[in-house]
């Protein structure tokens, strides 16, 4: 009797476990938030980038946007590219 037992087991398992996992998941899903209680309305972050645009535009505030920095003066502060390193400078 055992050996047709465990065949018809092994042969139906799927259909026998299958709503047996899904009556034990609803449940405990179900006790978890009555445990728990409501969830808190969380408050929301500012995102990075919204922080970013946020400190840019107070450092720009002050500031006379119109008076840049030439690029003649940006290069004299450029790095030298690294094939001409070992070459001699010419004068």
């Amino acid at each position: 009797m055992w050996p047709v037992l465990w065949a018809a087991a092994r042969t139906y398992a799927p259909y026998i476990t299958f709503p047996v996992a899904l009556v034990v998941g609803a449940v405990g899903y179900h006790m978890e938030w009555f445990i728990r209680g409501t969830p808190k309305p969380t408050v929301e972050e500012q995102s990075i980038f919204d922080r970013r645009e946020e400190r840019a535009l107070q450092e720009a505030t002050g500031k006379d946007l119109t008076q840049v920095v030439s690029l003649k003066e940006k290069l004299e502060f450029t790095p030298k590219a690294v094939l001409n390193r070992n070459r001699p400078e010419k004068s």
